[in-house]
């Protein structure tokens, strides 16, 4: 739904808003309340939306009465664009989906490329991308706790994690030389292996993390004025969260046990021991102990991959695909042709329709992709799991007060990124 820019456009799109929930009975009617109501534009810029979109909120003093969220203000085209892209360079057009975790991203799409093309990749580069895919999870989940404890008014948790979130883009540059859009990886496999260098800081990361983040927890956890803010807050049940769409800790916060990861496997997933946190209230407080638990469960999983890293090559025997090494390219004819056809585009993918999904940070992370046999997408749709949870919002603060609705917006975890594919 388009917002006018005059105010007059504006206000119709509030009442009509307002008279279809009205209708439906999910709000309360205007004789409930006082007659001098206030139209509030939280957002398209505002520090508490964490993004570029906007909530038009009718208010009754601090009290909501209807909200009306609009997306589109940052839209990129990513999947007409990648119509228009051989399949390897699509990935950095993953990456900024949501740039909280982009390892995550691009994993995902790699997968959904193997599945169209029948490439098997290795053992040991399935573990590779599982500690990546980790990783990049521990760090989304620490963004989204920490800066809910900042919109709570709690600073000192924010710098404590985000030292720690430094030390994983340090290991990011190790693997692949980039920090927050990595384009990690390739189709078929890793770009390259894990170096000692990698392999150490990943170490020295290990042993260090679980003490910050124990002293974190303590923290907010028990906090009481923390949990005056976000106790009962924003809340959700499992059904309207089901019938909303909800996948990842959102929906996991509701009481339901949903995880890509453990119910269709992918990348060996089913190899490591691991919980499902859930929660039972589907309030803010419930989403942030999930994610909180999350984390020591993605670093459990990262343990196994690592002490069980198997031996042997990184990246699948697929020359038609993945590119071969630099100095193959300058010394051998095959490997420059190889080279030439893959960074030209000139290779064609068979013709198929494939849909694979990752749990992404924020939850079902999707592609689906039709392939009309030729060099890019016939077709390709990302599900980005923040467009489909984020139109739950307004019913999830309507009776609360400005003050809940951003813990509320900031314990969802929405990324414009991912918003506006």
């Amino acid at each position: 739904m388009a917002v006018n820019d005059t105010l007059e456009g504006t206000h119709k799109i509030i009442q009509e808003a307002k008279e279809q929930q009205q209708n439906s009975g999910l709000v309360p009617t205007l004789n409930d309340f006082s007659q001098e109501l206030t139209t509030l534009n939280l957002g398209p810029t505002h520090p508490a939306t964490h993004g570029i979109f906007q909530n038009i909120l009718q208010m009754d003093g601090e009290r909501i009465i209807s909200g009306v969220p609009t997306i589109g203000y940052i839209h990129r085209a990513f999947e007409k664009i990648a119509e228009r892209r051989p399949f390897y360079q699509i990935t950095p057009l993953t990456d900024r989906m949501n740039y909280c975790s982009s390892p995550i991203n691009n994993m995902g799409w790699h997968m959904t490329v193997e599945k169209l093309l029948g490439v098997t990749v290795p053992k040991r580069a399935q573990y590779m991308r599982v500690i990546a895919m980790e990783l990049a999870r521990i760090t989304d989940h620490l963004i989204c706790n920490s800066i809910l404890g900042v919109d709570t008014g709690a600073f000192t948790g924010f710098l404590y994690v985000f030292q720690e979130r430094e030390k994983v883009y340090e290991i990011y540059e190790e693997i692949c030389g980039a920090r927050l859009t990595t384009n990690m990886g390739r189709v078929g496999g890793m770009e390259r292996d894990f170096s000692d260098v990698a392999i150490q800081k990943l170490r020295d990361w290990l042993k260090t993390f679980p003490a910050v983040m124990k002293e974190f927890e303590s923290m907010f956890n028990r906090n009481r004025i923390f949990m005056d803010r976000v106790v009962n807050v924003g809340p959700i049940t499992a059904e309207k969260a089901l019938n909303y769409g909800f996948t990842g800790p959102n929906l996991r916060a509701a009481g339901v046990d949903y995880d890509v990861r453990a119910m269709n496997p992918y990348s060996s997933y089913e190899d490591f021991d691991f919980e499902i946190p859930v929660g039972t209230k589907g309030d803010t407080y419930d989403r942030f102990m999930v994610r909180n638990e999350e984390i020591w469960q993605s670093l459990r999983i990262i343990n196994q991959a690592l002490e069980n890293l198997p031996e042997g090559p990184f990246h699948a025997d697929a020359p038609h695909y993945y590119l071969p090494p630099k100095q193959a390219v300058y010394k051998n004819m095959e490997a420059l042709i190889y080279h030439f056809k893959i960074i030209m585009g000139e290779i064609e993918a068979p013709v198929g329709e494939v849909y694979h999904s990752v749990e992404g940070g924020n939850g079902e992370l999707g592609f689906y992709l039709i392939s009309d046999g030729g060099r890019t997408p016939y077709r390709l749709h990302f599900r980005r799991p923040c467009f489909i949870y984020y139109q739950a919002y307004p019913e999830m603060v309507v009776g609360s007060s400005l003050s809940d609705a951003i813990v509320t917006l900031s314990s969802m975890n929405v990324i414009a990124g991912e918003l506006d594919a």
